[in-house]
């Protein structure tokens, strides 16, 4: 029965692939338009059977060499595009978050944190996560980081009892630099895989010098942390590697590098911005933080015994979240997976020095715990996971078929017309517009969906792309600074496609250079005056 019935991890998979794939969350996961061109560039990497070197989108810097760095994702997102819409890109991103909440939550509880702390703790980085939950390929890093921390964790802690354990713990860790195959050809979010390892190797080294060989047992474990030391140090290098296959080779590194070190970029990029607290999900990022703090200094008695990894697993969660706010879901995932045992520890505690106060609370507290405890152990027994693959089997055919009840579809997502111009683009489509066009770059990657390759535009949301010089000329237009028009008449557009309340939609109505053509509640058209009727 044990390979039959679900357990609570299969549950909370389930629960949140359904919420994700059948709510208005399947919209909000499309609420980022750069997904649109992660499709199309997929689509244009298997038709022409060839990852791009140049830019085939963008009007203004066409033919510009390009580092499409997150290839492989766009090539999957792509062939579900074609196979299933939009359904099959929501899809796979619910079940990526799906498995990865579920999965942390699995090994938390084998971390030794108690069934209800768990799962509290689970629900609340997932809530944390929300400010994240799109459609794009950071998602993959936050599973891929996940299985890293418990790779390099499980390395950690065996041996001591058991040397097969550290055997079967050393061979895993193999597994690493061929995950790195992947992730360096899904996300630039490869990089936080070598934090890891170096938060991993730092302990080893950090023991092996702080061990004295004093007794025979202290000198074993000396030995086991200078193998663990150079053992890390081998996988690091493998993994470093493994970076190199790629399609650009070094030069993707050295992009990444002066991508990352850009401060104009980082200063004005707003997912690399801190996370503003008066938000739901900053608000659960922050009482993430402050589990932790409680729970250090609950877990008072087991200063002695912390390990310098989970110090510097908690620093680096902490701050990277606050850094920028697109590092919450990792960081929250980092800080659960350190703080479960200390919290479930602390509560028992609490609870059992309660329990002696008196017959009523020893009724109440001790016999809670032994029931949670068969519940725990029951629950770790059932590892079938027949039904979230069965789940994820048939909601996989609802997306690749269209599937109604009732006349209604069961999965339909889309773009939201609230958010994006969905309309203004019908109209353009009907139109057949021709020439590029000039919209916000958060609308560029929804424009380069609906309307590749027959139009292009002059910006999209790759900023890496576009450079600080383009995006300097951009956000002066976009904010209607002086010397705003430059920019539209260095990069020549045929249409201007903007949002209907903003100022840059404002000061063009008194641009005769620009007429209106087309406006409804979210969207203003203009055309240029070769173009306009």
């Amino acid at each position: 029965m044990r390979w039959l019935l679900p357990s609570i991890a299969d549950w909370v998979f389930i629960a949140i692939l359904g919420v994700l794939v059948f709510t208005n969350l399947s919209v909000r996961l499309l609420g980022d338009a750069g997904i649109g061109w992660h499709i199309r560039t997929g689509q244009w990497i298997l038709s022409t059977q060839a990852v791009p070197h140049f830019d085939p989108f963008s009007s203004s810097l066409s033919g510009r060499p390009w580092f499409a760095w997150e290839w492989l994702y766009d090539v999957l997102v792509g062939w579900l595009d074609w196979g299933a819409g939009l359904n099959g890109v929501v899809f796979f991103t619910a079940a990526v978050i799906a498995a990865t909440f579920s999965g942390v939550f699995r090994l938390i509880l084998r971390r030794k944190t108690s069934l209800p702390i768990a799962l509290a703790l689970t629900l609340l980085a997932a809530s944390a996560s929300t400010i994240h939950f799109l459609a794009r390929p950071h998602v993959v890093s936050w599973f891929f980081s996940l299985v890293w921390v418990w790779v390099l964790d499980g390395f950690e802690h065996a041996g001591s009892e058991s040397p097969g354990e550290f055997r079967r713990h050393r061979r895993l860790l193999l597994l690493l630099p061929l995950l790195m195959l992947i992730w360096v050809n899904v996300h630039g979010g490869f990089l936080v895989g070598f934090v890891l390892l170096g938060i991993y190797w730092l302990n080893a080294v950090w023991r092996w010098f702080r061990l004295k060989e004093d007794s025979f047992d202290d000198f074993l474990e000396k030995v086991r942390a200078g193998k663990r030391a150079r053992d890390l140090a081998w996988i690091a290098f493998l993994s470093a590697l493994a970076t190199f296959v790629n399609p650009y080779g070094w030069k993707l590194h050295v992009h990444i590098f002066r991508y990352l070190s850009n401060r104009f970029l980082m200063d004005h990029i707003d997912e690399f911005q801190s996370p503003n607290f008066h938000g739901v999900a900053e608000k659960c990022f922050a009482v993430l933080l402050l589990l932790t703090l409680v729970a250090l200094a609950a877990d008072r008695r087991g200063v002695a015994k912390r390990r310098l990894s989970e110090m510097l697993l908690l620093l680096f969660a902490a701050y990277s979240g606050l850094y920028a706010a697109r590092n919450i879901p990792v960081s929250s995932l980092l800080l659960i997976w350190v703080i479960g045992p200390k919290l479930s520890g602390a509560i028992v505690t609490a609870v059992g020095s309660f329990a002696k106060k008196g017959p009523m609370a020893r009724s109440q507290g001790v016999e809670s715990e032994p029931f949670l405890r068969r519940m725990q152990i029951l629950d770790s027994g059932l590892h079938g996971h027949l039904w979230p693959v069965a789940a994820a089997a048939v909601i996989c055919w609802v997306a690749f078929h269209s599937t109604a009840l009732g006349g209604k579809s069961l999965m339909n997502a889309h773009f939201d017309r609230k958010r994006f111009p969905v309309a203004a683009v019908d109209y353009l489509a009907k139109r057949r517009a021709e020439g590029p066009l000039f919209a916000p770059d958060y609308w560029g990657g929804y424009l380069i969906y609906r309307l590749y390759p027959g139009t292009k535009v002059v910006i999209d949301d790759r900023h890496d792309f576009y450079g600080e010089p383009f995006l300097r000329s951009y956000l002066k237009t976009i904010h209607v600074e002086p010397g705003w028009e430059e920019s539209l008449d260095q990069h020549p557009a045929a249409y201007l496609v903007v949002p209907k309340t903003s100022a840059l939609a404002s000061i063009l109505l008194e641009t005769p250079r620009w007429q209106p053509i087309y406006s409804d509640d979210v969207t203003t058209v203009f055309s240029g005056s070769n173009n306009h009727p």
